[in-house]
Parts: C-alpha cells; sequence; structure tokens
C-alpha cells in the first residue's frame, strides 16, 4: 500500500509539474520579449486560452479516465471524453460569438484588440478538439503506464505472499511428522530406560525450542541447524543400540551470517532413520556436512536391506522438500541427488548459503 501511494504521489507530481511548466511559459516568454518587466497583459491571454484545456484536463483525469478507462469501459470513455471536449469547446465558442458580437457592434477600432484579450481561443473549434483530445490522450496514457506499474506491484506482492503461504504450509507439514516420530521413541524408551528416556525429553525440549523460535523464520544460521540435526541424532542414539553405526561429519567454526532454510536436512535425516535401520541385520548412518564457495554439500548414506523396496522411499517430507527447494531456488540453483546401489542410499543435497 505504501508503494502505491508513492507512485500515485508521484504520477500527481508529474501533472503538477507539466502543468506549471505551463502556466510559467507565458511569463517566461514574456521576460524574454521585454528587456525591462513582464507583459502581465500577454501573460493574461495566454492563461485565458490555457484555461479550456486545464478544465478539460482536470475533469478527465479525476473522473473519466479513473471511472471508465481503467475500469476498461473503453465505449464510453471514448464517448464521454469527446462529449467533455466538444462542451467545453462549444461554451467557449458561444462566449466567442456573443463577445465579438457585442464587442464589434460598437464599431471602435480598439473592439477588436479588446476582443482578442478577451477571447479564450484564436484557434478553428476543430483544432482545439483535436489538441484537446491529443491532451487526455497523454493523460490517459501517463494513467495507463502508472497503472501497469501498479499492477504489476500487486501482482509481486501477491506472488511473495502466496510463495511464502505455500513454503510455510510445506514447512510445517513437516513438524507433525517429525514430533510424532520422536514422540514414540520416548514412549517406547519410557518402560525400557526411564534414565534415557529423560535424556530424550530434554533433546525434544530443545528441538522444539529450535522449531517454536527459530524455524518460522525464512532462513536460519548453517550452525544453528547442524545442532538440531545432532540433537535428533543424539536423540535417536538411545533407541538404537550399537548395532547401528551413526556418524556424523560436519564444519566447525563456520561464521554466523551463513544461513539456509530451516527444516530442510531433517527430512533426510527421519528417511535414513525411517528406512535405513534394520533390527534384524547391522545398520548404519552416515552424515557429511560441507561448506565451500558459498554452498553447502549434505551427503547422507544409509545402509539398504533387501527386504527394503527397491525403490529409495520418498514420503510425504522428502516430497515437501524438492517442493520448497524448487519454490525457494528455482530448477537451476540447487542439486538433489539420490542414488541406489545393492546395499546403499545416498541422498546429496547442493544448496546455496543466503544472506541473514
Amino acid at each position: 500500500m505504501k508503494i502505491q501511494k508513492k507512485q500515485a504521489i508521484g504520477e500527481n507530481l508529474l501533472y503538477v509539474m507539466v502543468w506549471a511548466a505551463i502556466i510559467l511559459v507565458p511569463v517566461l516568454n514574456s521576460q524574454m520579449m521585454s528587456e525591462m518587466h513582464v507583459n502581465l497583459e500577454n501573460v493574461l491571454i495566454a492563461w485565458r486560452q490555457i484555461a479550456p484545456y486545464l478544465i478539460i484536463f482536470i475533469i478527465h483525469n479525476a473522473i473519466l479516465a479513473p471511472r471508465y478507462m481503467l475500469r476498461r469501459k473503453y465505449g464510453k470513455y471514448l464517448v464521454s471524453n469527446l462529449a467533455l471536449i466538444i462542451s467545453v469547446f462549444w461554451l467557449v465558442q458561444v462566449y466567442e460569438d456573443h463577445l465579438s458580437d457585442h464587442l464589434l457592434k460598437q464599431n471602435d477600432p480598439e473592439a477588436i484588440d479588446a476582443y482578442r484579450k478577451a477571447s479564450f481561443s484564436n484557434l478553428e473549434m476543430y483544432w482545439s478538439v483535436v489538441l484537446g483530445f491529443f491532451m487526455t490522450g497523454a493523460n490517459t496514457g501517463i494513467k495507463l503506464i502508472y497503472q501497469s506499474m501498479r499492477d504489476e506491484q500487486q501482482m509481486e506482492t501477491l506472488k511473495r505472499q502466496n510463495l511464502q503461504a505455500e513454503m510455510d504450509y510445506l514447512k510445517y507439514q513437516i513438524n507433525p511428522h517429525f514430533f510424532m516420530n520422536t514422540l514414540n521413541n520416548i514412549h517406547a524408551l519410557i518402560d525400557i530406560d526411564t534414565e534415557s528416556a529423560k535424556n530424550a525429553v530434554i533433546e525434544l525440549s530443545k528441538m522444539m525450542r529450535y522449531v517454536l523460535y527459530e524455524s518460522g523464520r525464512e532462513i536460519i544460521s548453517l550452525n544453528r541447524d547442524i545442532q538440531f540435526l545432532k540433537n535428533y541424532i543424539e536423540l535417536m542414539r538411545i533407541r538404537y543400540t550399537d548395532a547401528v553405526s551413526i556418524s556424523v561429519e560436519s564444519p566447525g567454526n563456520l561464521p554466523e551470517q551463513l544461513s539456509i532454510p530451516p527444516l530442510l536436512l531433517i527430512v533426510f535425516v527421519e528417511n535414513a532413520f525411517k528406512h535405513g535401520v534394520s533390527y534384524n541385520h547391522p545398520s548404519f548412518i552416515r552424515l557429511k556436512i560441507e561448506y565451500a564457495d558459498g554452498q553447502v554439500t549434505s551427503t547422507l548414506t544409509n545402509s539398504r536391506h533387501t527386504a527394503q523396496s527397491s525403490k529409495h522411499p520418498a514420503g510425504i517430507g522428502l516430497e515437501n522438500v524438492r517442493k520448497r527447494l524448487e519454490l525457494i531456488y528455482g530448477a537451476k540453483n540447487y542439486s538433489l541427488e539420490i542414488s541406489e546401489e545393492e546395499k546403499t542410499y545416498t541422498v546429496k543435497l547442493v544448496i546455496p548459503t543466503l544472506n541473514a
């Protein structure tokens, strides 16, 4: 709304500047013609001849163009605009005829000069109408340009709002899924290992703090997102035995301003635990996060068991991540590769960091 108000002010300021220049031209011209003083008489004559065009402009700009042209009622606009121009100059013509009859009846040599001074126009009516139509056309052109700018701005605002709404929807659709899995883990621990369950609740509270207070932002510090992943992995370690090998590699001493969208990487880690861990076979999960040249590379490899589907499990979380990546980065500004081998799944994601 502020931008639209600024554009409206800019449009009106343009009109004021143009008409100020038109009104000042006779003054400047008179001053150039007379070295000593401004010829006020000639200035008033010029202003009188400008007056009909100014009246047409005010009515056209304030009423006809907004009511008909900008609402695409082109037929009504053309008829009303032509009627306005003809009406104004017809009234001017009636006045001119009445004035000339009155002055010329006096049979006074000064009558012609008096008529010239009192006249609103020294052009034929059809030329006045043509000039009036040209002026309103210019006014319409300027209005359409500013209207196009306002429409474009509204579309951009709407696109940003829709984009943000869609990203929020996709992002928060992950949260219930994530917490459901985590609470199931804690529930499984309560009867088996009470102390581990307590530790799990502490880890969960750290992650909830992140989700509630940090993930609502458009971007988050890479350091904090990595710490969130580590908290989640530590929580999952409690559930599984030593038969599951879990390793995490991440760079240290990263600048705090390095940022990425929140809750992107957690989905891949969740899928690795969900589909890559077996209670009957040795399993492993290896997460490696690297940063170089403004890009974050996350490589996640997990074990694959023959009982599983031959296709990599996507699930709602991974599909949402794909959509978020396309919305945030576009189709060509990120890389997501999923590869399968006989005993491993590998997910490699490369994304550029964002400005904090």
